[in-house]
């Protein structure tokens, strides 16, 4: 490959978010001007800010906007960006992207459009693969796809087996099939899937590997003909196949073993004409085997373990280059120093399942600086999480000495982190971070399902946070610190979190607030305590709360359905008790509500169509993933509001099922 020197001065970055501004900031210290591009429910993102010229591409659906290739090269002319970074998602991996770039006479800080190509698609990348004497996993990768020649070749192959879209990643149109019987179900599920996220329906089938370790190599090449591997990444700890926590390097992978998948991956970033940031992704058993998955043909998200261990930029090499200019250093000058762990905070429900959720950020308070601690964000107190885009709102990276102090620093953050107005996986992070089983290095793909269950579950707040919440509720803290704010006679406030409700009756004392804390549907006896107000900033929602003697910092805000309360490392969230509001109202009685605000991709039955236990009823589309809405129990559709090509708000009623008279009389 011939080396040609491609010097620009202005860097389009076809992307949003915590990446588009990381991207950025990299630019704009190698003295390149910056282009963001936003669509119009981005208008207000701190992206946009953090550039030195924004152009919008569209409406906020990502196919208006983000993934619009027309509108994001007439942005670059516009703009005059001579140089166009596609970050992670949407077109990074598309390799007519990448050509129409390069067509546009722009620079693509990326791979080759052919390399994009041939490791874009999972099916291409296994007999590439395969052919170049790589390990990979037994399975079917073939292009009959219809499902006759699907499950007979999951007959071959055998169960546990998985199903994975064959182009894109991040978890989307992947599914577990234990058995046959689930077989037919999990293709359809996961070509809709694929198709909505990816737009091809297309499919492999693998051998489930039990209990694996999620491992991967940062592999970079330059138009030099030089090639070398940063080290593995540990992503074993996933949800939904999602990676949730990373790591470098991995506490699985010791020098020989290193050394053989970084020799495999860079010969097969060799093979391909491979130039730039890529990712060779592996299946590592209990026995040191390890089976080729995929390339990720682009920066990942956990790049920054990476360069927290290495010392390098990332994306300053990927600039450097897409310039024309060779690799820094040579294979033997790359050096491991010390740990490094990265968590993802998201904007979902964990005991809903991990669902998204999007809405108004009340309250953004990343950890404070330094202590080896990272946080790469683009989020700004009073704005949004739009529900159109990917959930993950936030990274936060700590480096350590070894791997137990860089979990500690890394555990610190995620509790110091404040994050108010829509549900995140703060708390779950926190979990996993603390688990006996995290920190003695228990870890496969396997490890939420098997040591995180309870962290799926609502945790009630404990006396002295619902106390806390009274007291907000009670307007103390907007009228003073102080007792005498309110008059000396008791108040009484009720409150639900977590399906839990409570009765407080505040009294204001010579020492304190008295709080008497009963349970609304119980008969256990009231819990009492004594709150005092330290300090307080109603503006900023900030107090120092002491409760039996022992001190809180808390941060609160409210919108019109709830309050919202961080204190103890966790966020809850509190509403107005309502006594003819029953917990088990919903799907219960036939109910069916949009979970979180979403597009209506799909709706299989009609009113008045009779319906059996469990039948997918209405899909939804949100923050690239879909959420199957089925019948709670055999009966007929009496009422259905959802339309296809609608847009449903969150809490929306979508149908009503109405019980067959054998479950009524039952």
């Amino acid at each position: 490959m011939s080396a040609i020197r491609r010097p620009f001065h202005t860097l389009l970055v076809a992307n949003r978010g915590e990446i588009a501004v990381r991207i950025m900031r990299t630019a704009r210290r190698l003295g390149l001007a910056t282009v963001a591009v936003y669509s119009e429910a981005d208008r207000h993102s701190p992206h946009v800010a953090a550039a030195d010229r924004a152009v919008c591409i569209g409406a906020a659906a990502p196919r208006e906007s983000y993934l619009n290739i027309a509108a994001i090269l007439d942005a670059a002319r516009r703009s005059g960006a001579d140089a166009v970074h596609p970050g992670y998602g949407f077109l990074a991996e598309n390799a007519e992207f990448a050509e129409a770039v390069v067509a546009a006479g722009l620079v693509f800080v990326g791979p080759p459009a052919q390399a994009i190509r041939a490791m874009g698609n999972k099916a291409e990348a296994k007999r590439l693969m395969l052919a170049a004497d790589m390990p990979c996993v037994p399975g079917y990768q073939g292009t009959a796809q219809d499902d006759a020649t699907l499950l007979a070749q999951a007959g071959q192959i055998g169960y546990p087996l998985m199903v994975k879209a064959a182009a894109g990643g991040g978890g989307r149109g992947m599914r577990l099939v234990r058995d046959a019987a689930g077989l037919p179900a999990a293709l359809a599920s996961a070509r809709s899937e694929a198709e909505t996220a990816f737009g091809s329906g297309e499919l492999i089938l693998e051998r489930a590997v039990i209990a694996p370790r999620h491992v991967e190599i940062q592999v970079f090449a330059d138009t030099h003909d030089h090639a070398i591997h940063l080290g593995e990444r540990d992503c074993s700890v996933q949800r939904r196949h999602q990676k949730v926590i990373e790591e470098a390097p991995s506490p699985a992978v010791g020098p020989a073993l290193r050394a053989r998948m970084g020799d495999a991956a860079v010969r097969a970033a060799r093979a391909i004409g491979y130039v730039g940031a890529g990712t060779m992704e592996f299946l590592l058993d209990a026995d040191g085997n390890f089976y080729f998955m995929e390339m990720n043909t682009r920066l990942q998200v956990e790049h920054a373990v990476t360069e927290a261990i290495t010392g390098f930029d990332l994306v300053e090499w990927q600039l450097r280059v897409a310039a024309g200019e060779p690799l820094p250093v040579t294979q033997d000058e790359v050096q491991l120093n010390g740990h490094a762990i990265e968590v993802r905070l998201t904007a979902e429900d964990v005991p809903a399942g991990f669902l998204p959720q999007g809405g108004p950020l009340l309250r953004w308070r990343p950890p404070v600086p330094g202590r080896d601690v990272r946080v790469d964000h683009a989020l700004e107190e009073g704005g949004a999480i739009p529900t159109h885009y990917d959930s993950m709102v936030a990274k936060l990276v700590a480096h350590g000495a070894d791997r137990e102090e860089a979990r500690r620093k890394l555990l610190r953050a995620v509790e110091d982190c404040v994050l108010l107005g829509v549900p995140s996986n703060q708390s779950f992070l926190a979990d996993c971070l603390a688990s006996p089983a995290f920190a003695g290095n228990d870890v496969h793909t396997g490890f939420v399902e098997a040591h995180m269950q309870a962290a799926l579950q609502p945790t009630v707040p404990a006396p002295h946070v619902a106390a806390s919440a009274a007291l907000v509720a009670a307007g103390v803290l907007d009228g003073g610190s102080q007792p005498a704010a309110l008059a000396r006679t008791a108040s009484s406030i009720a409150l639900d979190a977590a399906g839990q409700s409570w009765q407080a009756s505040l009294h204001a004392g010579s020492d304190g607030w008295h709080v008497s804390l009963r349970e609304c549907d119980g008969d256990a006896p009231a819990e009492t305590c004594v709150v005092r107000v330290l300090r307080a900033d109603p503006q900023a929602g900030t107090a120092l709360v002491e409760c039996d003697g022992v001190a809180y910092p808390l941060v609160f805000a409210a919108d019109k359905h709830a309050l919202h309360l961080f204190q103890a490392g966790r966020a809850w969230k509190f509403q107005r008790h309502d006594p003819r509001r029953r917990r088990d109202a919903g799907a219960a009685d036939g109910l069916l509500q949009a979970p979180l605000t979403a597009r209506i991709v799909a709706v299989h039955v009609a009113e008045g169509e009779r319906v059996a236990a469990g039948q997918p009823l209405v899909v939804l589309e949100a923050m690239k993933m879909e959420h199957i809405i089925a019948a709670p129990f055999a009966g007929v559709v009496a009422e259905l509001a959802a339309r296809t090509g609608g847009q449903a708000s969150a809490g929306a009623l979508l149908a009503r099922v109405e019980a067959d008279a054998d479950k009524e009389t039952a």
